[in-house]
């Protein structure tokens, strides 16, 4: 049977209507130990940031936090510190429109979404499935019958209309399908 991504903001009747007989498994940064640690923003410490040798985050959406750039605002090394998932959002209202993600801490580019999510946040967050957190995503595959909640449902890399849902990534992961890190697309679409 295969992995199923639902939202988290479904109700526990509605859940099991439509998922008769499956295992429920949150991996939001509200779930519980020890599905927690499947949340972007977990703190395991010791992620590789991308374009930034010898550089280390506590997480994943501190990796993705930290190389926003804003219209007010460049990159921000303290998000990489963060142990508390709290405090690691940069949004919009504060610092005025994104430009783009910076290819690394002291890069000189800037990468656009779609460029950002295959190039930043896809090998930080699969580095972390595989290394972090290898012993859950094996309890998954070898679930017969699982449903992954999430905030959002979307899988698909080059979908900018909502967030990447990383339920929907451990699926593609476990499934042998993981999204293209460095496309030709991807690799021409960079800003100076």
């Amino acid at each position: 049977m295969p992995i199923r991504i639902a939202s988290r903001r479904r109700s526990t009747a509605s859940l099991t209507a439509a998922f008769p007989g499956a295992e429920i498994i949150d991996v939001t940064s509200k779930a519980p130990e020890p599905w927690v640690r499947l949340s972007p923003f977990y703190p395991h410490g010791g992620i590789p940031v991308p374009y930034s040798d010898g550089v280390t985050s506590q997480s994943v959406e501190g990796i993705w936090q930290a190389l926003k750039v804003f219209r007010d605002s460049d990159v921000d090394p303290a998000k990489l510190g963060i142990t508390t998932m709290k405090g690691l959002k940069r949004t919009v209202r504060r610092y005025g429109p994104v430009r783009g993600h910076r290819a690394g801490l002291h890069g000189d580019r800037l990468l656009t979404y779609e460029a950002a999510r295959r190039r930043i946040y896809l090998p930080a967050y699969r580095w972390t499935l595989e290394h972090r957190v290898a012993d859950l995503v094996e309890l998954i595959r070898n679930k017969e019958h699982v449903v992954l909640l999430d905030y959002t449902l979307n899988g698909d890399v080059t979908d900018p209309g909502s967030p990447l849902s990383h339920a929907a990534l451990i699926q593609l992961h476990i499934e042998g399908r993981w999204p293209d890190e460095g496309d030709a697309e991807a690799a021409s679409a960079l800003w100076r």
